[in-house]
């Protein structure tokens, strides 16, 4: 039976994660042929928002002053921020390098909760943390660090989502253990739904309708808004709580592989500094997830 409870279902809704949120990349991709990226993250929370309504106002009653606030900085910090940076920066970075940045989510999962909830890391991860960060700087930097006009600015706009995802795992692990993965997200979304309604209300979503790409590129959306913001939130909320805020943002070590397998589907270019820059990312996130030093080829992920 299925259960998160026992450690091969943990690894099992891990590369789930992993599987579809790669798609994901490329679903904003194919969104951004008829809509802006305002209106992608737009729509895609607010789509959300509906499908989860009848479980929101039923899950209501749990709504307290205590908790008011982490559920609405989750959403935020978790969902509306990130839904709008990502296809903002997938208008100048391919699906596929988008994939590759957000594995560093692991690293600030592990940073946050050491400066604000005082977790204690073992050397090997603040090892990994380190390979991380060299990883994710030869990728923005496309491996020359003598000029920072090589800079990608856009890049970096993923770089600052995937800090929100660390947080936004913290307070879940920290501030709502009250909650199931089914409840967190049907509240947050229905605190941070009516905002996205708002914004995509300032859009010209005309244009969008009479662009011939309109129904292929709202099929992308209302794909992502299905899958990847309410089902598979359900699993990682639930998978936070079961396993740990490393172990769950660990899916993002898993995510660049199949990023770069809907990339290269897609016709995207991937070069030897792409792999080198993975390759060296997931060392980094790898000795990061592991909870003690490894004894004698014994080590528990």
């Amino acid at each position: 039976m299925f259960s998160l409870d026992k450690r091969h279902w943990q690894w099992g809704a891990l590369f789930l994660l992993a599987f579809v949120w790669g798609a994901s990349f490329i679903l904003m991709k194919r969104g951004l042929d008829a809509f802006t990226y305002a209106q992608i993250g737009a729509l895609r929370i607010f789509f959300s928002f509906l499908i989860l309504l009848p479980i929101s106002i039923k899950n209501l009653k749990l709504l307290t002053r205590k908790n008011f606030g982490f559920l609405l900085a989750s959403g935020l910090l978790g969902n509306f921020f990130p839904a709008f940076m990502f296809p903002l920066a997938q208008t100048q970075v391919p699906s596929s390098l988008a994939g590759i940045l957000n594995g560093l989510t692991p690293f600030f999962t592990l940073i946050i909760g050491v400066l604000a909830f005082k977790s204690k890391p073992n050397k090997l991860q603040y090892i990994g943390i380190f390979v991380g960060f060299l990883g994710a700087a030869i990728l923005v930097t496309n491996g020359n660090f003598d000029s920072l006009s090589n800079i990608n600015a856009f890049a970096l706009i993923i770089v600052f989502a995937t800090i929100m995802y660390g947080i936004n795992a913290n307070i879940i692990r920290n501030k709502l253990m009250g909650l199931n993965g089914i409840q967190i997200t049907s509240l947050l979304f229905f605190l941070i739904g009516p905002f996205a309604g708002v914004v995509l209300m300032f859009t010209n979503i005309e244009t969008a309708v009479q662009s011939v790409k309109f129904w292929p590129s709202l099929l992308a959306v209302l794909t992502l808004a299905t899958f990847a913001s309410v089902i598979l939130l359900f699993i990682y909320n639930n998978l936070i709580h079961k396993a740990g805020p490393i172990f769950a943002s660990s899916s993002t070590y898993v995510i660049p592989f199949f990023a770069l397998i809907w990339g290269l589907l897609d016709g995207e270019y991937i070069s030897t500094m792409h792999l080198l820059s993975l390759a060296i990312i997931l060392i980094g996130v790898y000795l990061a997830s592991l909870k003690r030093i490894p004894h004698f080829g014994l080590f528990k992920p």
